[in-house]
């Protein structure tokens, strides 16, 4: 401990702090002063508390309060807090820094998502966001690939093209044995319902004649009785 009168210079060493006109013993990290010195008595000191941590030689009565790696800000524990030691912060899986800071990162936002016709050009790190880039034409992504993809050339397959690929699609094939199948299906069926109608139409005619038949044998009946 340095003693200073009044009316001169304090000037306190590395490891001291000042008090009023003296100069005190600074504690150690992970702790705290309880009490400053004296003429008698050196500094005491008190260890931080859990939850609380001192990184440095101190002359403060009070330690810091350990950060806290909120999730909903996009963080997650890198290390724990200790008596001389913040606790460290990191981004989530899927997110990056945008607040670097003393105890790693006091805030993250999650990597863009690229959109359908786009590829992931650059991945995104903890520190960076992904980067997203176009598709050119004849290639497509939905917007996860880390490349865009040609489209499939049904020819090449000896298939038949059912739908052009886009930016965000490939093309659609089919088996032309399928695409020929499907027309007989489709003229059998169509020949189907023809003929039920032509039947139905038929049943209808000869319903009608039948109640006609049986009108008229009615009328000669009772014109005999009449008779």
């Amino acid at each position: 401990m340095i003693k200073v009168f009044s009316g001169q210079t304090l000037t306190c060493h590395q490891a001291e702090y000042q008090t009023g006109n003296q100069c005190c013993p600074m504690c150690l990290p992970g702790s705290r002063v309880r009490t400053d010195c004296t003429e008698f008595i050196s500094t005491s000191c008190l260890p931080c508390v859990e939850g609380t941590y001192m990184n440095q030689p101190t002359g403060l009565k009070q330690c810091f309060p350990c950060s806290q790696c909120d999730a909903g800000s996009g963080l997650k524990i890198k290390s724990l807090c200790t008596t001389s030691s913040d606790t460290l912060c990191e981004p989530l899986e899927g997110f990056y820094c945008v607040e670097p800071s003393d105890n790693g990162c006091g805030a993250a936002q999650k990597h863009k998502r690229c959109e359908p016709g786009q590829y992931i050009s650059q991945k995104g790190t903890a520190s960076t966001d992904s980067v997203c880039s176009d598709c050119s034409d004849g290639s497509f992504s939905d917007g996860t690939f880390p490349s865009c993809l040609p489209h499939t050339q049904c020819e090449t397959k000896n298939l038949q093209l059912l739908k052009p690929g886009t930016t965000s699609t490939d093309a659609e094939c089919e088996d032309h044995s399928l695409q020929t199948r499907k027309r007989i299906g489709t003229i059998c069926g169509t020949c189907f319902f023809s003929m039920v109608l032509v039947f139905a139409f038929a049943l209808s005619c000869a319903r009608k004649n039948g109640l006609q038949t049986d009108d008229g044998a009615q009328m000669g009946n009772l014109s005999s009785k009449q008779e």
